[in-house]
C-alpha cells in the first residue's frame, strides 16, 4: 500500500479532505457571484430610474398647467375671469367614446387638495375617482389649481370660486336627477365644506375624502402630528416661512411634514422597494413621483388662515369662523348628505380628526334631527392616507359604491348612518370584481363618539397652544417680521426654495448631471444583457432580512420619538404657568367654545313641527307607499341599496315623463319625519292619502311593496307590518266608496 492509499483509509490525507472543501464551497461561489451580477445591475436601473425622475420632475414643472390628469379634459371656466381672481380652474372630463356620458345623469365634480402637491391625484389612472364616475355614466368635472397663487387671493376668494364653478355646472346641466354631487379629497373637504355652509343650495351629496375637519381630535399615543404646533410654540413659523418666500409658502414644508410622520418609508422602503423590484416597479413609481414631487405655493394669507384657525384654532368645528361679510361658516347649515370617508390606516387624518366635528357641534341625535342634518361616515381598517383616495382597490370598492348609489345616499332622511361595503353571502364565483353591497345602518352620536373619544383635558392643552400660538405670532409681527421681510427678496427667496432639500432630491440627479449619460447608456446594455436571479438566492435573502431590520430600527426610533413629542407636549401645557399664560383660571371654564345656535333655531323647528303636523293628511298612494314602507322595516338594522331602490321604483310610471330626485328626496324625507313625529297618527292618516287615487295604482304600489320579500328574508316584525300595511292598500282598493272627490 503507496503513501497516498495509506493516508486515504486513515482519513488524513491533505488531498482528500481539499476537494471536499472545494465542492461545498462552489456553490456559494456562483451564487455570490449571482448575487453581485445582480446587485450591480439593479444599481444600474436604479439609477437610470432616478434619472428618469428628475427629467420627469424637470418637464413637469415646464407645462403651462402642470398636472397628474390621467384623462382627456376641456377647460370650462378660469378662476383668474373671476370679479376676485383665483389660481383655480374647471374642467370637464371628456369620457372615452365606449363610455358616453348620460347627461340626465347628475354630473360630479372631483376636487383635489391644495396641500403642497400639484392637482389630479384624483384621476391619475384609471381605477380612481374619477374613472369610477366615468364608469357609471355621470358627467364629471374636475377643480384644480395652478402651482402659484394670484396676489392676494383669499380662502373666501377659492369658496366664492368655488360657489361659482357649481353655479356653472348647474347652468349646463339642469339635471333632473339633483344637484352636482361633489368629492372633495384631504384638504379640499374642509374647504368644500366651507362653501357648501355659505350656499348650500348649490349642492347634492358630498363626499369627503380622508378631510381633517376636528385637528384637536386624536387618539393618546398615535397621530403625532397634532402636537407640531404646540412643540414649535404656534404659528409664528408660518408666518417667518412665508416672509422668507416672499409673501408665499413654499408647500413642499407641508410635504416634508407627511414624509416625517414614517421614516422607515422615507429613508428606506421607497428606495429598497424600487431597487428590490427594478425590473418592474419603475412606471409606478415615476408616476407617483410625478405627483409626490409637485410642489406648488400658497399665499401668505392663505396659509396664515389655515394654520390659524382650522390646524391651531380647530374654529371650523365650532362654527366660530365667519366671512369678510359677517356671514358664519356653520356645517350645520349644509342640507346635502355628507359622506365622510378615513380610515384606521390614515396617520395624516386619522378617523377623530375625521368624525370629531360632528360630536363637536352636535350634543345629540336630537340635535342633528332639528338640524335636518343627514351625515353617513364609512370607515376603512387599514389603507394609508393616500389610498383613500389613490388606492384603486378602494376606487372599486368604496367609490364605486358610494357613485352608483349617490340617489340612495342624498334620499336619506336625517340622522346619523354608518356605511359598510361588503361583498353578498351567496357571491358568485363568476361575478365582477366590484360585485359589493353597500348597506347603510342608522346609528347615533354616542357611537361617533366611541371612535373619536372625545378628551376634555387634551383639549385645554391645546386651546393652550391657541393662546400661545397668538402670543408668539404677536411677538413676532413687532420684532422680527420687519427684518424678515426686508432681508428675503424675491430673489433670494427663490434661491431659498429652489435649495429645499425636497426639490434637490429631485433636481441633482437628470440629463443635466455630466454622469447622466454614462448611466443610461449603461442602464441600456444592462437591460439587453439582464438575467434575474433565483428567489431562494441565500444572499437574496440576506438582503430582505436586513432591509427588514433596517426597517422595525426605523419604526422603533418613530416610535420613540412620538411617544417623547407626546410626553414633551403634556408636560409644557399641562403646567400652571402655562395654564395661567393662556388664560385657564379654573378646571370648570370649557375646555373648547361651545358651538352656539341661531337665536331663531327654535322657533323655526317649532315651525317646522307644526307644518308636519299638518301634512299628516296629505298626498297620495306614492306617499302612502313610502310610509308604510319606512313603517315596515321600522326595526330593520340596516338599509340596504336593494330595499332602498324600492321606494324609486314606486315612482318608476313616471319616470319616462321625467323623473325630479329634488321632489323625490323632499317627499322620502318629509314622510321619514312625519313618522318619526307620530308614527300612530301617520298610519291612521294612510287610507286618507290612498282615497285620492284610483284602485289600479294603489295595486301597483301595494305589488312593489310586498316585493320587499324578495329581497331577503323578513323579520317577525317587519313581516307583521307588510301585512297591516297590504290589508290597508287592499281596503283601499276595493272601496271605492272611499274615493275622495
Amino acid at each position: 500500500m503507496n503513501a497516498e492509499t495509506r493516508n486515504n483509509s486513515q482519513g488524513k490525507g491533505r488531498d482528500t479532505a481539499k476537494p471536499k472543501t472545494d465542492t461545498a464551497k462552489l456553490p456559494h461561489l456562483a451564487t455570490l457571484a449571482e448575487y453581485a451580477v445582480d446587485t450591480w445591475q439593479r444599481g444600474i436601473l436604479y439609477a437610470d430610474v432616478i434619472r428618469q425622475r428628475g427629467n420627469q420632475y424637470q418637464a413637469h414643472l415646464a407645462e403651462r398647467v402642470p398636472n397628474v390628469l390621467n384623462f382627456l379634459s376641456e377647460v370650462v371656466m378660469s378662476g383668474k375671469d373671476l370679479p376676485r381672481p383665483v389660481n383655480y380652474w374647471l374642467v370637464r372630463i371628456v369620457p372615452p367614446h365606449d363610455k358616453p356620458a348620460d347627461h340626465m345623469k347628475r354630473p360630479f365634480v372631483v376636487i383635489d387638495p391644495r396641500a403642497g402637491h400639484g392637482p389630479g391625484i384624483g384621476g391619475f389612472k384609471v381605477d380612481s375617482e374619477i374613472g369610477v364616475i366615468i364608469d357609471a355614466g355621470h358627467p364629471c368635472y374636475f377643480i384644480g389649481f395652478l402651482p402659484d397663487p394670484i396676489e392676494g387671493q383669499t380662502i373666501e376668494d377659492v369658496m366664492q370660486a368655488e360657489a361659482a364653478f357649481l353655479e356653472r355646472i348647474i347652468e349646463l346641466h339642469p339635471c333632473p336627477e339633483g344637484k352636482p354631487a361633489v368629492i372633495g379629497n384631504c384638504q379640499a373637504g374642509w374647504q368644500i365644506l366651507m362653501t357648501a355652509s355659505i350656499r348650500p343650495e348649490l349642492f347634492g351629496p358630498i363626499i369627503v375624502a380622508g378631510a381633517p375637519l376636528s385637528y384637536w381630535a386624536g387618539w393618546r399615543g398615535r397621530d403625532p402630528m397634532r402636537y407640531t404646533a404646540g412643540l414649535l410654540g404656534g404659528s409664528w413659523l408660518t408666518a417667518m416661512s412665508s416672509d422668507m418666500g416672499a409673501g408665499r409658502f413654499d408647500g413642499a414644508w407641508l410635504v416634508q411634514n407627511f414624509e416625517n410622520l414614517n421614516p422607515a418609508n422615507t429613508l428606506w422602503n421607497k428606495q429598497h422597494h424600487l431597487y428590490a423590484n427594478v425590473d418592474t416597479e419603475a412606471p409606478r413609481y415615476l408616476d407617483f413621483e410625478k405627483y409626490w414631487g409637485g410642489y406648488v405655493y400658497l399665499n401668505d394669507v392663505e396659509m396664515q388662515y389655515i394654520v390659524d384657525n382650522l390646524f391651531i384654532g380647530n374654529r371650523l368645528a365650532t362654527a366660530e369662523l365667519h366671512t369678510s361679510d359677517g356671514v358664519r361658516i356653520d356645517l350645520r347649515n349644509i342640507r346635502s348628505p355628507i359622506v365622510v370617508f378615513c380610515s384606521y390606516g390614515d396617520n395624516i387624518t386619522p378617523p377623530p380628526q375625521a368624525l370629531g366635528w360632528i360630536t363637536d357641534l352636535y350634543g345629540d341625535d336630537e340635535d342633528v334631527l332639528t338640524h335636518d342634518q343627514t351625515i353617513i361616515y364609512a370607515t376603512h381598517e387599514s389603507v394609508g392616507h393616500l389610498g383613500i383616495f389613490v388606492s384603486g382597490a378602494v376606487s372599486r370598492k368604496e367609490h364605486h359604491k358610494f357613485t352608483t348609489n349617490i340617489d340612495l345616499i342624498d334620499v336619506l332622511p336625517a340622522g346619523i348612518y354608518r356605511a359598510t361595503i361588503t361583498e353578498p353571502a351567496q357571491r358568485n364565483v363568476v361575478a365582477p370584481i366590484n360585485n359589493f353591497e353597500l348597506s347603510i345602518e342608522p346609528t347615533n352620536v354616542a357611537s361617533v363618539r366611541e371612535i373619536v373619544q372625545p378628551d376634555p383635558e387634551s383639549d385645554r392643552r391645546f386651546n393652550a397652544v391657541a393662546q400661545l400660538s397668538k402670543i408668539n405670532l404677536g411677538l413676532y409681527r413687532q420684532f422680527l417680521q420687519p427684518w424678515v421681510r426686508h432681508t428675503f427678496t424675491p430673489q433670494a427667496a427663490q434661491w431659498l426654495q429652489a435649495m429645499h432639500p425636497l426639490r434637490v432630491s429631485y433636481e441633482w440627479w437628470s440629463d443635466h448631471n455630466p454622469l447622466a449619460p454614462q448611466i443610461a447608456e449603461a442602464a441600456i446594455k444592462v437591460r439587453e444583457q439582464r438575467v434575474t436571479i433565483d428567489e431562494d438566492n441565500p444572499f437574496l435573502q440576506m438582503q430582505r432580512i436586513v432591509s427588514k431590520a433596517i426597517t422595525q430600527t426605523l419604526d422603533q426610533w418613530r416610535d420613540m420619538r412620538d411617544s417623547g413629542y407626546e410626553r414633551a407636549f403634556e408636560w409644557i401645557y399641562d403646567s400652571p404657568w402655562m395654564r395661567i399664560l393662556a388664560g385657564q383660571t379654573g378646571s370648570d371654564e370649557p375646555a373648547r367654545a361651545v358651538p352656539c345656535t341661531s337665536v331663531d333655531h327654535d322657533t323655526l323647528v317649532q315651525q317646522k313641527l307644526a307644518k308636519l303636523r299638518a301634512e299628516l293628511a296629505e298626498g297620495g298612494a306614492v306617499e302612502a307607499g313610502i310610509r308604510a314602507l319606512i313603517y315596515i322595516h321600522r326595526f330593520c338594522s340596516s338599509i340596504d341599496e336593494r330595499r332602498a331602490n324600492l321606494m324609486l321604483e314606486l315612482h318608476q310610471p313616471d319616470c319616462h315623463r321625467g323623473f325630479d330626485m329634488a321632489s323625490f328626496r323632499h317627499t322620502v324625507r318629509r314622510q321619514a319625519n312625519i313618522m318619526r313625529l307620530d308614527e300612530v297618527a301617520a298610519i291612521v292618516t294612510l287610507p286618507q292619502l290612498l282615497a285620492r287615487d284610483n284602485p289600479a295604482r294603489i295595486r301597483e304600489i301595494a305589488y312593489a311593496i310586498e316585493r320587499t320579500r324578495d329581497f331577503a328574508p323578513l323579520s317577525a316584525a317587519e313581516e307583521s307590518g307588510l301585512s297591516q300595511m297590504l290589508k290597508v292598500f287592499e281596503v283601499a282598493a276595493d272601496s271605492p266608496a272611499l274615493r275622495l272627490p
